[in-house]
């Protein structure tokens, strides 16, 4: 079913803390900057901030007697319970939080900030005013109505969670139970075995699930954050299955959780550990070319592989290239960003290179503020004030298995966002050879997420315009991790897509069409024409050259 996507409202890119923002680090005493520049513009105009005052005094006169001025927002599910609507205290409470958001907002629009600092403000009074959301407090309706159903025994448990994420979950709440998953058993379970390994990677081939299969593999090149079973979680979402049902033979590399001993892992690096396993791929299938596939970070490997491989005149080893949320134009324009500048990142980088690596706990805690109400207080409210453990989530779990940067490849990704490198010819080099992405012309697939805080849709959309070749570029109707993990049957997924893309993706969604269901089955198609002819299934995996060492899925990816 195909029909238009919604002209109004255009889906603005996600404004909260990113990619960028995830691998530079927010400094605290670039917050608390703005945070006095604020206060000091309002102590230079005490008129105005006495206006707001007295408009603020008048909605909280105005609520107390009972007017409701404002309504939460429909998507915001924290005051669901009846009681923020139907009890006259709790009624009141919610106004006035939501009469001193609406009037704070104001506040800021209406001051003599310059445009940056009133984008910094309202970033940082969004996230204190989602911390003193009063659902945050023991007087959560839903906390209340706990403590007398439990007679007092859910807040001697949602104490015992609390040290518990103080002691060993980097002081956040904890996301899912540590236990409720183990790698092997419930999770990464296809069968396959690990071919090749180098010091870098383990390559794993998987066992073949069609009676015929086509000639050209597909190698899948995971981020080097996280771990690669993200393609693999479950049989229900499993991508990896899915393309071995319909005939591709898959490989997946498992990247090596680096430590302090791997401090010069950089992007050349990981490239050239990347071409060695392509190279594996082509060995044991006896296939020339082989069809790639990068999420994310491991987009900007790909593409940082095929501008190698162009540099060396040896392109006709990549059939085709999918990139799934992937940045490879880095300007990213959002309140977060604006916190970055050249010592922001000269410190970040300084702080790796001291460290040796960037601790994925780190990042972890970035991520968890990009959506804090979802990723933060919701667990605070389930874990702490009700006393409850997390529910058991194969994706939080997979989130929360976080990896290390090595230094060198954290720098490189610094410089990647400073200087926005693929954007000109050889802006960026490689293994010893200059990058220009305009001459990888093998043809191309993109996927992007409509709700992706990450990696925002319009830059990876603008990623796509980068390329050489025959591009192909979608617009799933999910976020960062959703649009990777979108099997078929699943009854809200869709995505849009206008074959032909101009410049600007306003424009290209305008004139877009939307289709219900999943991505999965129209990049098979296309994934499927470029895998060559199809022949009888070949069950054994390797060959004598690279053996089969162990059963997938590897002991890399067991590394904490």
């Amino acid at each position: 079913m195909r029909d238009k996507p919604a002209k109004s409202p255009y889906p603005t890119p996600a404004t909260f803390i990113n990619a960028q923002s995830a691998i530079t680090g927010l400094r605290g005493r670039d917050l608390f900057s703005t945070l006095r520049s604020v206060a000091l513009q309002g102590l230079k105009h005490p008129v105005y901030t006495a206006r707001h005052a007295l408009a603020l005094g008048g909605q909280l006169g105005r609520v107390m007697l009972g007017d409701t001025p404002h309504q939460p927002h429909p998507n915001d599910t924290r005051f669901s319970d009846p009681t923020w609507a139907h009890n006259p205290l709790y009624r009141r409470g919610l106004q006035a939080y939501l009469s001193w958001q609406h009037q704070v907002r104001h506040w800021i629009d209406d001051s003599g900030l310059s445009e940056d600092d009133r984008s910094r403000a309202q970033f940082i009074f969004a996230l204190l005013n989602d911390a003193l959301a009063p659902t945050n407090s023991l007087l959560n309706p839903l906390a209340v109505k706990e403590l007398f159903n439990s007679g007092g025994t859910s807040v001697v448990k949602g104490l015992s969670h609390m040290l518990d994420d103080f002691m060993h979950n980097n002081g956040l709440p904890s996301q899912t139970t540590k236990d409720a998953f183990e790698i092997g058993r419930t999770l990464a379970v296809t069968p396959g075995a690990v071919v090749f390994r180098n010091e870098l990677l383990e390559l794993i081939q998987y066992k073949p699930m069609s009676e015929k299969q086509y000639a050209r593999p597909l190698l899948i090149v995971p981020p080097q954050i996280n771990k690669f079973y993200i393609f693999d979680l479950s049989p229900t979402n499993s991508f990896v299955q899915y393309a071995l049902k319909n005939g591709l033979q898959t490989f997946i590399i498992s990247w090596r959780n680096p430590d302090v001993r791997h401090r010069e892992w950089g992007l050349s690096s990981y490239v050239e550990a990347a071409e060695e396993a392509m190279n594996v791929c082509r060995a044991i299938t006896g296939a020339r070319e082989v069809n790639l596939m990068g999420a994310c970070a491991g987009g900007l490997t790909i593409a940082a592989l095929q501008g190698h491989l162009q540099a060396k005149r040896q392109m006709r080893r990549v059939s085709s290239a999918s990139y799934l949320v992937s940045l490879l134009d880095s300007q990213i324009e959002s309140p977060a960003t604006l916190f970055i500048d050249e010592q922001t990142l000269e410190a970040a980088k300084r702080r790796s290179y001291q460290r040796g690596v960037l601790d994925g706990r780190d990042l972890a805690k970035v991520f968890a503020w990009m959506r804090p109400n979802d990723l933060i207080w919701s667990y605070w409210v389930n874990n702490y004030l009700l006393g409850k453990a997390p529910p058991p989530f194969d994706i939080l779990y997979w989130n929360n298995d976080s990896t290390r940067l090595p230094a060198a490849l954290h720098g490189d990704l610094l410089d990647f966002f400073k200087h926005n490198p693929l954007t000109h010819p050889g802006g960026l080099e490689v293994c010893g050879t200059p990058i220009d992405l305009q001459k990888v012309t093998v043809d191309s697939f993109s996927v992007a997420g409509i709700n992706d805080h990450i990696t925002p849709w319009d830059v990876v959309y603008r990623s796509t315009l980068l390329l050489g070749g025959d591009r192909r570029f979608l617009l799933s109707n999910s976020g960062h991790v959703q649009s990777i993990l979108n099997p078929p049957g699943n009854p809200k997924a869709s995505y849009v897509e206008n074959g032909k893309l101009s410049s600007d993706p306003r424009a290209w969604y305008y004139d877009a069409s939307r289709t219900e269901g999943s991505w999965w089955p129209s990049w098979l198609n296309w994934i499927q024409e470029r895998s060559g002819t199809q022949r009888e299934t070949l069950t054994a995996l390797g060959n004598q050259n690279y053996p089969p060492m162990e059963a997938a899925p590897g002991t890399y990816v067991r590394v904490r």
